[in-house]
């Protein structure tokens, strides 16, 4: 019950997915399929030819100043929602006292 069990095709395909080594020569995939195998002269990997990311003085610059500029629009679109939620308590708790204030007299007048 607990032992994995690997699945059988009983109705195989026909479709036979080439394995690729160096010593096989090069084929041309069939027409309408997708390649298996990579047809690039350089085998080389990318990586080595140049380092990834080059940071000039200039570079530097830019991504500290557009990082200070992201910090500041957002710090500010933070404040003014905190001070509108604020605002919008205090006005509602001034409301409170009022309505409590003008149901407190009537019932005094009573």
């Amino acid at each position: 019950m607990f032992k994995p069990r690997v699945p059988v095709n009983d109705t195989p395909t026909g479709q036979i997915i080439p394995v690729i080594t160096d010593a096989a020569p090069a084929q041309m995939p069939h027409p309408g399929h997708a390649p298996t195998y990579c047809f690039c002269e350089n085998r080389t990997p990318a990586a080595s030819a140049h380092p990834a990311v080059q940071l000039t003085p200039g570079t530097v610059v830019a991504l500290v100043g557009g990082g200070t500029a992201v910090v500041l629009v957002v710090g500010a679109v933070l404040v003014s929602m905190l001070l509108a939620v604020a605002i919008t308590g205090a006005s509602l708790a001034i409301c409170a006292l009022v309505v409590r204030s003008l149901i407190t007299s009537e019932n005094k007048r009573r």
